[in-house]
């Protein structure tokens, strides 16, 4: 057996050994406690679109999430995303909820990275203002 051999096998080995650390995203989400009172459905239509798969408890998880390392990576954003906001998880404090317009109007949300796998997340400028103006509605006390 050569060089390159050993390597690629020693590859194969380390890829599948890796599969057992789990990433703990395979119990399930938790539960959806409480949404914002949204304005319209098509705000909660662009934010699920949009947001939903990082920040609530509704993420939908792809199959490649179910791989190491990136099952790792997939499920690190989506808790840290879930402890910055959580549309589920309303009834609790979102001290970052103020900051929600401006990272979506710098285009810093959805991040970058996201956007190629999850093509349906990509907002139109329209949908952008319609999503900024209707979650000023949703999260403002009124």
């Amino acid at each position: 057996m050569g060089v390159v051999s050993r390597i690629l096998m020693g590859a194969l080995v380390a890829a599948g050994l890796i599969q057992i650390v789990p990433a703990g995203h395979g119990r399930g989400d938790p539960a959806v406690v409480q949404e914002p009172a949204w304005d319209t459905p098509q705000t909660r239509a662009l934010a699920k679109r949009a947001c939903f798969n990082c920040h609530s408890n509704e993420t939908v998880w792809p199959w490649y999430s179910q791989v190491a390392p990136i099952s790792w990576l997939t499920m690190r954003d989506v808790t840290k995303g879930r402890s910055h906001l959580n549309f589920s998880e309303w009834n609790k404090p979102h001290p970052l909820a103020d900051q929600i317009i401006e990272q979506i109007e710098s285009g810093r949300m959805p991040l970058w990275f996201y956007l190629p796998m999850h093509p349906e997340a990509k907002l139109t400028p329209k949908e952008k203002s319609d999503l900024v103006a209707g979650i000023e509605q949703s999260i403002r006390p009124r």
